[in-house]
């Protein structure tokens, strides 16, 4: 396992600017890379999560609502935007080893700007959540069981109190 700059397995970042105003893409890198790291760690250190040797690849693609629209209606039949998909490259669990890709993960910005107003947090907080949920999802973490999301909600929340952000649940204890 290579390390990061924080002792964080190292984790490579390939980012598409492909729709939307998203501003300066080294800033939204910066951000995701600081996300991915905090999460490789957590991932590592409390859930005993192996990584290779090589850094692993994660695809960023930054869209507007059309194209995420475009993109929930091909995978999953529903024909509006969301925040963030994830496209693992090869199917895996919570704790399996994966492999030098680990996935795409699709953020949109308008969604992004409008929630984080709904939620009165900065547009950079809420990107850093969805790029941790959206890397969870890379690993198998999901939220369609009960038990599932409340595991998957609690890694979150603990990723993000490592970086100084709030609990995006609201109400959930870190585990």
């Amino acid at each position: 396992m290579s390390p990061g700059p924080s002792g964080a397995p190292a984790v490579s970042l390939a980012l598409a600017l492909e729709a939307g105003a998203w501003g300066d893409p080294d800033h939204i890198e910066a951000l995701a890379l600081t996300a991915l790291e905090a999460a490789a760690k957590d991932l590592v250190e409390r859930e005993g999560q192996p990584f290779p040797v090589e850094p692993p690849e994660v695809s960023l693609v930054l869209a507007d609502d059309a194209m995420m629209a475009e993109i929930n209606a091909q995978w999953r039949a529903q024909s509006k935007p969301t925040n963030v998909l994830s496209f693992p490259a090869f199917p895996l669990v919570p704790g399996g080893q994966p492999g030098p890709m680990l996935g795409d993960i699709i953020l949109a910005r308008q969604t992004i700007e409008r929630e984080a107003g709904e939620l009165d947090i900065p547009v950079d907080d809420h990107i850093t959540h969805l790029v941790v949920h959206g890397f969870l999802h890379l690993f198998g973490y999901d939220h369609i069981e009960n038990d599932d999301a409340e595991k998957m909600e609690a890694i979150e929340t603990r990723i993000l109190t490592s970086l100084n952000l709030s609990d995006p649940y609201g109400d959930t204890e870190p585990v």
